[in-house]
């Protein structure tokens, strides 16, 4: 069998049409999932979703697409994919609400006078692992929660 090489952004849209798969996995950082998992969509494929952003910037398309093209979205990340794995086999009208806990970051239990002097370089000291800047500081400022709210509400109303 021949080796084929691919690359760039037309090339994730290609592969995510690919003939004879069923379940595309997107799981690019950032805004860069959001074409392939569109593409993978329009073709009728059901969706393993990674990426955050592709449903916290365009999640009532993809959930309209979603519908049109009847496929399923299934959470593999984290949090969203317990709360999809306990909504299993439960019907819409017996969830009242789900909760998405949080540990606070590194600087849970800091006075605000601290807060407000806090440096990149604090922020930048996860006590626990090495993400990456970006996400390192969303995790410290808590924005990553805000983020996994907005994917909740699309994908479990």
């Amino acid at each position: 069998m021949p080796i084929e090489v691919l690359s760039g952004t037309e090339a994730l849209n290609e592969v995510a049409a690919y003939e004879g798969v069923d379940t595309v996995l997107t799981a690019l950082v950032g805004v860069a999932g959001l074409m392939p998992t569109i593409s993978a969509i329009e073709n009728g494929k059901n969706i393993a979703l990674a990426n955050k952003e592709t449903l916290v910037v365009a999640g009532e398309l993809i959930r309209e697409l979603v519908r049109q093209h009847g496929v399923n979205i299934y959470p593999v990340d984290s949090e969203h994919s317990a709360i999809f794995q306990c909504l299993t086999g439960e019907s819409a009208q017996s969830i009242e609400k789900i909760i998405l806990t949080a540990s606070g970051g590194p600087f849970r239990g800091k006075s605000q006078a601290f807060l407000e002097n806090v440096t990149k370089t604090q922020a930048l000291k996860h006590p626990n692992w090495t993400m990456g800047a970006k996400i390192t500081i969303d995790s410290a400022s808590m924005m990553n929660k805000g983020l996994e709210v907005i994917e909740a509400k699309w994908l479990f109303d």
